[in-house]
């Protein structure tokens, strides 16, 4: 392809270091789509006839099928898919193919591709965290009515249902989500046409292009169009965080259905066993997308570390950034489906949960409120309660265990109604607040998750 200027063929080291086809060649439906609208746009300019139009969306359809088949003979020398495609339209085709990169530089071609993919690789994300939202807000449904113990610094601190705990993942991942459809905005900017860096001589409709590759805008600077990534930066980090949101899962998985909590029970068909130890059962799908994670933020922090010192426009540095997108993209796709299909077979203790979550200390608030709402500030209700905690450990009793007497001692504000706080199912349902885990606020927000999730 530069062979004019050059006067020696490419070292062969060169030539391994340089290629990028053993990894760019899963751009070729994109290369061909964005290859045909290219060649559409020429015809209307009059550079192309439409016989020779013709035989290149004949040619470059010929090529995917073959590729689609594992039939198409990559060539290294050729460097990337870009020029392993269009070289072989040419053999095939003749003129019509030499014709094809009129007005178009490999900068601009790949910053289409990779925009196309991206486009496309957002909406297969988007769909995955749907189904995934879908199975927790199925299994919230299912243990609508089990408590447990909320957790603060992984100490039990105040009664929850589970359903609303697994309705916090359901939020998080609809803000993921969000991120992914708000980045799509940006990644979804035409940019071929901007040529290798200042555009071309050879107008060509740029509007009609986009047009036919359900662009709704073409970028407004050409050097800026093929050396941005922020795109593809921006879709790294939603990856990364979605990424800490399923480890952050994963590791509440792993602990409910430990031997301590037994919680929860997983599924024989998404845990191991061990080679020596015949009891185990291990949570290994929890424990490899904690780790996966890893991958995901190490592969933001990869590209952001390549665009850094980059000058204007174009740079080779720029081809490291498909492996780790190609990577983030197997990932948590992977992790996402395996997640949607393991979720629905989790089992849940109720009675376990309940049995933990009936610790009298995590009534505790519940009595400083009790306090409050008879008159004492609630600084002072707080030391009260304090020191009632501690006595209570000291007598190796619960709250429910003492008498009035005892709780007396600490606050003239006690009556006799107190003991009507320690009641588990009404702690749960005086919180009413909105965003609070009572049974109606729970029950509320199900309704408007299935709802929503059914579009």
């Amino acid at each position: 392809m530069w062979k004019g200027r050059f006067q020696q063929e490419t070292a062969p080291a060169v030539q391994r270091f340089t290629e990028s086809i053993s990894f760019d060649w899963r751009l070729y439906k994109f290369d061909v789509l964005g290859s045909i609208a290219h060649a559409s746009a020429l015809e209307k300019a009059g550079l192309v006839t439409s016989e020779e139009l013709h035989q290149i969306e004949a040619g470059l359809k010929a090529i995917e099928q073959e590729i689609d088949e594992g039939r198409f003979p990559f060539q290294i020398d050729l460097e990337d898919i870009h020029m392993n495609i269009e070289s072989a339209l040419t053999s095939r085709i003749g003129s019509a193919g030499a014709k094809l990169h009129t007005a178009r530089s490999r900068n601009d071609q790949v910053a289409l591709d990779l925009r196309l993919y991206l486009r496309y690789e957002t909406d297969e994300v988007c769909h995955r965290i749907t189904a995934l939202q879908r199975a927790l807000a199925g299994l919230a449904g299912k243990y609508r009515e089990a408590i447990l113990p909320g957790y603060t610094h992984l100490q039990r601190a105040q009664p929850v249902l589970f359903a609303h705990h697994l309705l916090a993942y359901v939020e998080m991942l609809e803000r993921d989500r969000e991120r992914f459809v708000d980045g799509r905005r940006r990644i979804n900017r035409m940019p071929l046409g901007s040529g290798a860096i200042a555009g071309s001589t050879i107008q060509l409709d740029r509007e009609y292009v986009a047009g036919l590759l359900g662009f709704p805008e073409v970028t407004r600077n050409s050097m800026d169009a093929v050396s941005d990534r922020d795109f593809v930066a921006e879709f790294l980090f939603a990856v990364a965080l979605t990424g800490v949101h399923l480890s952050r899962l994963s590791e509440d998985l792993i602990l409910f259905a430990s031997s301590e909590f037994q919680f929860i029970k997983i599924s024989d068909g998404y845990t191991t066993g061990s080679s020596l130890m015949p009891q185990k059962k291990n949570p290994d799908v929890s424990e490899l997308t904690r780790g996966k994670t890893g991958r995901l933020v190490g592969n933001l922090v990869s590209l952001l570390t390549t665009l850094k010192g980059l000058p204007m426009t174009y740079n080779r540095d720029l081809q490291e950034d498909k492996e780790a997108v190609f990577d983030s993209v197997d990932q948590i796709k992977l992790v996402l489906e395996v997640y949607a299909a393991m979720i629905p077979e989790i089992e849940v203790d109720s009675e376990r949960t309940r049995l933990a979550a009936n610790d009298p200390g995590l009534l505790a608030t519940d009595l400083a409120d009790y306090l409050v709402l008879h008159g004492l500030p609630f600084r002072q209700a707080h030391e009260v309660i304090g020191k009632l905690v501690a006595y209570s450990i000291e007598q190796h009793r619960g709250f429910a265990d003492l008498k009035l007497e005892e709780f007396r001692r600490f606050s003239e504000y006690f009556g006799p109604d107190l003991f009507e706080v320690l009641d588990l199912d009404r702690a749960i349902d005086q919180r009413t607040a909105t965003g609070a885990p009572s049974r109606k606020n729970v029950a509320a927000a199900l309704e408007a998750w299935n709802a929503i999730l059914r579009e």
